[in-house]
């Protein structure tokens, strides 16, 4: 077998291979034995038929053709190999001659990587938000704690602000009641503003027995995006009573003794997660700024297939676990289907070149992953993908897709190698040094993840498979 790579662009090749008939015998034989098994003729027993027999019952082309297509795979194979090139998706094959008894010519073209030159990002430097905890945001904290511990009483009094209401919804559009559009016995906060708009101001005065009417645009459901008009009427109300701050609401709500105490845990938890916040926010800035230093030719076709990923599984998967279909979705965030597609195409071409270059990155620095580092972000794809981790970790193996884990972890820690190199500062002009190496690895690898799209291929392939 011969062959040769004619580069087409960048991103793209062609393989032209020339096979003598010998190589194509081993396929040849095989398409004898498999017609052999398929057809009857009088006179020869199943599998017995001569090969001049079949020749002329069904004609030498059905057989070349059965070989021909068992061949090609094992040939391109060999070409790609040959050509030291690193295929992205399935070629486009095209026989371009075939001479029985003597030579098989095919084509394939091919998306490939794009060599990229990383140029040195030592010099990279941005800024982030300061971790700074405010009396006030260990005022909230310790609130939302305390509304966790609120207790309830019914009330004979119309409903106010704060208030628990049990109510029933009935929506209506174009004057028909809807067969999604009806729910009893809701809980709801007066002033949440958690469920329909409108819905705060109509319950708001009523007392319980009342019923109200209000135009709200649904936000789920079969008809989400329309406007409807809802009738609710209020069951009960509650008034909802906090517990006093004090040193009994601590022992209450946590193992301390002393308010004072439960503040300063409350402090240092927000601490530690507005730490996570900030070394996220510098490994996404770190990223972007990496990616304007180099040019990544896009691979049109891969380009096309991830947008078209992307859009499936938003249609198929997030908007249909709300009861949402894509025109409702674009009416909510008030776009045109041409927005959608432009940002959609724009979020696919980062992902990609995301992909790419720290791939790179990743080879240049000889970047491993070992057992433990996979098991630990199979562990956390499972969770976020609400499946067990035996059971996502099953679905990911029988779908192929270990690899594709690999390669994420692996660009985390590429990503995590370039914050290391980089300077990162605060608001406040201090620098930042992002000290613990696995939360470091963690938060890298998230932060890739966020950019090329990462994690809904695998999720999806496990829940395909559940």
């Amino acid at each position: 077998m011969k062959s040769a790579v004619e580069t087409l662009n960048p991103t793209r090749v062609r393989l032209t291979v020339e096979v003598p008939f010998e190589e194509l015998k081993p396929s040849l034989d095989a398409a004898y034995r498999k017609i052999n098994q398929q057809v009857q003729v009088p006179g020869f027993r199943k599998g017995k038929i001569p090969s001049r027999i079949i020749d002329q019952r069904f004609g030498r082309g059905a057989v070349l053709e059965e070989a021909v297509n068992d061949a090609l795979p094992k040939f391109y194979s060999e070409a790609v190999t040959e050509g030291d090139i690193s295929p992205l998706g399935q070629p486009e094959v095209d026989i371009t001659e075939l001479k029985d008894n003597e030579l098989l010519t095919f084509t394939a073209e091919v998306d490939i990587r794009p060599e990229i030159e990383v140029p040195d990002y030592s010099g990279i430097e941005v800024t982030v938000d300061a971790v700074e905890v405010t009396d006030e945001d260990v005022d909230s904290a310790v609130e939302r704690l305390r509304e966790r511990f609120a207790s309830s009483s019914v009330v004979e009094r119309a409903a106010a602000d704060g208030d628990e209401v049990k109510i029933d919804l009935e929506a209506r559009v174009d004057g028909e009641v809807l067969e999604d559009g009806v729910a009893t016995g809701v809980s709801y906060t007066v002033g949440s503003g958690r469920m329909l708009d409108g819905l705060d101001e109509a319950v708001t005065g009523l007392e319980a027995g009342a019923t109200a009417t209000f135009t709200s645009e649904l936000k789920g459901g079969s008809h989400a995006g329309r406007e409807a008009e809802v009738t609710v009427r209020v069951e009960s109300v509650s008034a909802r009573e906090l517990p006093e701050l004090d040193d009994d609401f601590a022992q209450l709500a946590s193992e301390f003794d002393t308010l004072a105490e439960l503040r300063d845990d409350s402090r240092g938890r927000l601490a530690e997660e507005k730490k996570y916040q900030q070394a996220t926010e510098a490994q996404e800035k770190v990223l972007d700024a990496l990616l304007e230093l180099v040019e990544v030719p896009i691979p049109q076709k891969l380009l096309a297939d991830e947008v078209e990923t992307r859009k499936h599984n938003l249609e198929h998967h997030q908007l249909a676990q709300l009861g949402m279909d894509l025109d409702a979705y674009l009416s909510l965030q008030e776009k045109t289907r041409e927005e959608f597609e432009d940002e959609l195409k724009e979020q696919a071409e980062k992902g990609i070149r995301t992909q790419f270059v720290l791939d790179e990155i990743a080879k240049r620095e000889q970047l491993g992953v070992s057992q433990e580092e996979l098991t630990e972000h199979l562990m956390r794809r499972a969770q976020s993908s609400g499946m067990g981790p035996d059971q996502f970790a099953k679905a990911v193996v029988e779908g192929g897709q270990v690899q594709m884990l690999v390669g994420e972890v692996r660009r985390g820690k590429a990503l995590a190698t370039v914050v290391e190199s980089v300077t990162v500062k605060d608001s406040n002009g201090e620098p930042v040094h992002l000290d613990d190496e696995e939360d470091e690895a963690e938060t890298a690898t998230a932060a890739a993840d966020e950019s090329t799209g990462a994690g809904t291929q695998a999720e999806d392939t496990a829940k395909a498979g559940d």
